[in-house]
């Protein structure tokens, strides 16, 4: 019998309509708590609008697509992660991942500069990151990635990275983080958004190796960012509830955006996040509207889709 929680009524019914656009599941590079074609099953009964699948090694558009066309209701989307299993920084890729649907292009994640060579130290008792004990085993296999840059070493954009960025731009993708470091953030967020990219996503602020302080979260939610609360991130203790509701509060509801980041064997069913993140900011005082503006509205926004 499972011993995570269970969503209210209440949360449940606020998140009709509602995108995860942040889960990763099955097929993928470890066992997942569930596979593509089951969690959109899940998402029809359970009113939610659809996911989008992230994987840290191979761009999802074409499974997505595939997804959708085996469960009519559910809108699967697509992406791609800008790690050296897709050849890094690489314009290319990302255009090949934009006419397969794509809908996000993720800057480097576990061969980011700030990740590749540090095996960060978490809050005792917290998982280690699945993707981190796998990196752990190709190094061990002897399968060194190299890491993936996006700046110079005066902190400028790479030419690779504007190349991304013209292309982001173009197809009109959002256009997140990732795993980069604070420095790397700010230009990639101002670089993106000068380039004409509508959406730009900073990946999960207050995780370790992020780390942001609430006034450089607001600097990027004034620039025009879209800040990401995971789920995952408070509810496996990396950090405290507290700091992602005062980085919310500090930000403002309408430059936030929450997702799952699920799809652990370890942690609760893919389809029960959303819910249960609702659940953690209505109890700490956040209204209906502003856990709607969160959780429904910015998630359509990045989907793509109108509102309701």
């Amino acid at each position: 019998m499972s011993t995570h929680p269970t969503p209210s009524p209440r949360a449940r019914e606020l998140l009709r309509g509602a995108y995860d656009m942040h889960v990763h599941i099955d097929p993928d590079f470890v066992p997942r708590i569930i596979d593509d074609i089951s969690l959109a099953h899940r998402c029809l009964e359970l009113g939610l609008a659809g996911f989008q699948m992230k994987s840290h090694y191979t761009a999802t558009a074409e499974r997505a697509r595939t997804v959708n066309a085996a469960v009519p209701g559910v809108h699967a989307i697509g992406a791609i992660v800008l790690n050296q299993a897709v050849g890094g920084i690489n314009a290319l890729a990302v255009e090949i991942a934009a006419r397969e649907g794509a809908r996000t292009v993720w800057m480097p994640t576990v061969h980011s500069a700030n990740e590749i060579h540090e095996v960060h130290s978490f809050a005792p008792g917290a998982p280690l990151p699945v993707w981190m004990k796998f990196e752990l085993e190709l190094r061990t296999a002897g399968v060194a990635p190299e890491p993936v840059l996006v700046v110079d070493a005066d902190g400028a954009l790479l030419p690779e990275t504007r190349a991304v960025f013209t292309v982001a731009a173009r197809h009109q993708l959002v256009l997140a983080t990732g795993h980069l470091n604070r420095d790397e953030i700010f230009a990639v967020v101002d670089g993106a958004l000068r380039a004409g990219i509508n959406d730009v996503v900073v990946t999960h602020p207050e995780f370790p190796s992020q780390n942001l302080s609430l006034e450089e979260q607001l600097a990027l939610a004034e620039q025009g960012a879209l800040l990401e609360r995971c789920f995952t991130t408070p509810f496996t203790g990396k950090v405290p509830w507290q700091q992602v509701f005062d980085g919310v509060r500090h930000t403002g509801v309408e430059h936030n955006v929450l997702s799952t980041d699920l799809g652990q064997v370890f942690n609760p069913p893919v389809e029960d996040g959303l819910a249960l993140f609702a659940d953690q900011f209505l109890q700490a005082g956040f209204t209906e509207e502003e856990v709607h503006t969160m959780a429904v509205k910015n998630t359509r926004r990045l989907a793509g889709v109108k509102d309701l």
